[in-house]
């Protein structure tokens, strides 16, 4: 056994390791954006005339009547995080999250400079999970493919 292959074999190994990790990863990564998401979805529907009230006098959604921002907000909140944690339509609900969390810190001028690094790190996770999708411990990895055969499309390239 030459020195190259003594060098290369451990890491190769390493490798190999992490790779089977990687789903439990992405699972993890899933449920540790969806479980904030979720959790402030529950606090405005806890007291919803705090909800209103901040969404008439704090936040300023563009475009958006405050109760219409209200009701849209909330209901992402509550969807998409579970459908994220699940993996069912992964990328979609990363991508709507991803969205809404920069309609958060643009709708709320008060946001100090932590809330705003929690928002970036957020951002970035759900960059990645629109990236690289769900991951192999998702819903749309095991119903994906059935679907697609039943449905007569290709296989991925």
């Amino acid at each position: 056994m030459n020195t190259i292959t003594c060098v290369l074999e451990p890491i190769q190994r390493l490798y190999r390791g992490l790779d089977r990790l990687a789903p439990a990863a992405d699972l993890a990564l899933r449920l540790y954006v969806a479980n904030i998401f979720w959790k402030a979805g529950l606090v405005k529907i806890q007291s919803w005339s705090s909800t209103l009230y901040l969404f008439e006098y704090e936040y300023a959604v563009p475009l958006l009547p405050p109760t219409a921002a209200a009701y849209l907000g909330t209901g992402i909140e509550l969807v998409f995080p579970v459908l994220l944690a699940l993996g069912l339509t992964g990328r979609l609900a990363a991508a709507v999250l991803f969205a809404f969390n920069i309609m958060a810190v643009v709708s709320y001028p008060a946001l100090n400079a932590a809330g705003v690094a929690d928002h970036q790190l957020w951002g970035l996770l759900l960059a990645v999970l629109v990236v690289r999708g769900p991951g192999a411990l998702s819903l749309d990895r095991l119903l994906w493919p059935p679907l697609r055969r039943r449905l007569g499309l290709p296989a991925p390239c």
